[in-house]
């Protein structure tokens, strides 16, 4: 009975990952798509001084420029590696989950210009994370 269930969950595809650890890599490849999406408008408007940010906002370091341009290169990264996860690449789970690790950490201390999105994006890059390093290296078809 055991071999049976394992046998309908390794019916996947080549990369061998089974059907319930290939939807959460397709969740953290389009997530992780998303938000790098997000994350170029985010610093393409926080690069163009717009007064969509909170006015007056105090950063950790530096200024609402300087972290456009960080988010903006995260989002670059991301989008990358969204593609590379699509394409079975075991290379982009491993970078996939530094990206969402720094994203983390810039979305809390981007805070301050956006603080609703800013804590939607941490906890998407939480439930990222979570999936490449659970389901980003299983291979069912070993199991049998």
């Amino acid at each position: 009975m055991a071999s049976s269930s394992y046998q309908a969950d390794r019916s996947y595809t080549a990369t061998g990952v089974g059907a319930r650890g290939a939807g959460w890599i397709a969740f953290a490849a389009v997530i992780l798509g998303f938000a790098g999406t997000f994350n170029v408008i985010d610093g393409i408007v926080a690069l163009s001084k717009s007064k969509f940010y909170v006015a007056g906002a105090v950063f950790v370091f530096s200024d609402l420029r300087t972290w456009g341009w960080i988010v903006l290169l995260l989002g670059i990264v991301q989008i990358g590696v969204a593609f590379a996860l699509f394409a079975g690449s075991q290379f982009a789970r491993w970078f996939g989950i530094i990206a969402a690790s720094i994203n983390a950490i810039a979305q809390l201390m981007f805070i301050q210009a956006y603080p609703w999105w800013a804590l939607a994006i941490f906890t998407l890059d939480i439930l990222v994370i979570y999936a490449l390093a659970v389901y980003g290296g299983k291979d069912y078809s070993e199991v049998v």
